[in-house]
């Protein structure tokens, strides 16, 4: 398991790499709900997404090993876009070939931004296991290092940064919502959230977010253990994993209070939403506003600030444009 200390010992690591991004107040929102709404801009961070926090810190610490005469040939990695850019900046910086393993259907500008990193790109099927299964038969062909887009304890403590930088900035906060695929942000968020909150005797509810059409971790705390789904078609292209990761599911089971689920029309209104307040925003990134509105909506009664972690803002402007219109 993942605890405090490695989410503090990774913030040491990839300060100046990562930027703090900021926290926000979402002032209509707030208006509306009768509570202060902050948001969490990771839509602002370098790469444009929350991956380059768990991604710098994996290769990072690799390189660390490597210069301790382990000898690395390079690194490959399977995603849907974000944490392919991410491994492909953070190689780069230390100066480590890269491949990434994309499904058919990538989205283009993500597919341009990691090779604009200078790194290689192959396509492979369209769900989360198959290009997590190729990308390892590359490792071990060619001698790369796989780095898992989330399960992995490397991983989670970078993406916990995030949790570490909202605890410090708002220690009062009583709910945080964080979207969810295959578990890696909610994992180390909810680790630093839950265990800040307990030094403070502060308590914090974590409530992860899926969309309806991929609700692989919320049939899985349902079931008891991790169900697969096989392919989904939500617009949320982040958050379309097959199943929760073996690693970050008991750390979801341990720590999480809720799976909330979304519908593709709440994710297109979070998103108007959040372009009225000049914020760029993809599908997956805008699923924690979306839920915060639907249980508002629904008669929820929240008791203190809240937190919406927006995870990314890496999204065509044929798709932008499409949910504005």
């Amino acid at each position: 398991m993942v605890g405090i200390h490695e989410i503090e010992r990774a913030a040491m690591r990839i300060g100046g790499v990562v930027v703090e991004t900021p926290l926000i107040r979402a002032h209509r929102v707030s208006e509306w709900i009768g509570r202060d709404v902050f948001l969490k801009c990771e839509n602002l961070q370098v790469t444009g997404s929350f991956k380059a926090r768990g991604a710098s810190n994996f290769v990072l610490s690799l390189a660390e090993k490597q210069a301790a005469n382990t000898a690395v040939a390079g690194v490959v990695t399977a995603s849907s876009g974000n944490h392919g850019q991410a491994v492909a900046y953070a190689a780069k910086r230390v100066g480590l070939p890269c491949t990434v393993v994309v499904p058919e259907d990538v989205i283009g500008v993500k597919e341009e931004a990691i090779r604009g990193y200078g790194a290689e790109v192959v396509r492979c099927g369209v769900t989360s296991s198959e290009r997590i299964a190729y990308a390892e038969r590359l490792a071990l062909d060619k001698h790369l290092v796989f780095v898992p887009p989330y399960d992995d304890a490397d991983i989670v403590a970078g993406q916990g940064t995030a949790g570490l930088e909202i605890m410090r900035s708002l220690p009062q906060v009583s709910e945080v919502f964080v979207p969810v695929g295959g578990g890696g942000l909610i994992s180390g968020v909810s680790t630093a959230v839950k265990s800040l909150a307990v030094e403070s005797s502060h308590a914090t509810r974590v409530v992860g977010v899926e969309p309806e059409l991929a609700k692989d971790t919320y049939l899985s705390i349902q079931a008891g253990h991790a169900v697969d789904i096989g392919p989904t078609s939500t617009i949320a292209d982040g958050l379309r994993t097959s199943h929760p990761g073996s690693f970050t599911f008991p750390i979801v089971q341990r720590n999480v209070d809720e799976i909330a689920l979304v519908s593709e029309k709440d994710i297109f209104a979070a998103m108007r939403f959040l372009f009225e307040a000049k914020l760029v925003v993809e599908p997956s990134g805008a699923t924690s506003l979306a839920a915060v509105l639907k249980a508002h909506r629904d008669g929820y009664r929240f008791t203190g600030p809240v937190v919406c972690v927006l995870s990314g803002g890496n999204v065509s402007p044929e798709v932008f444009s499409g949910v504005l219109r």
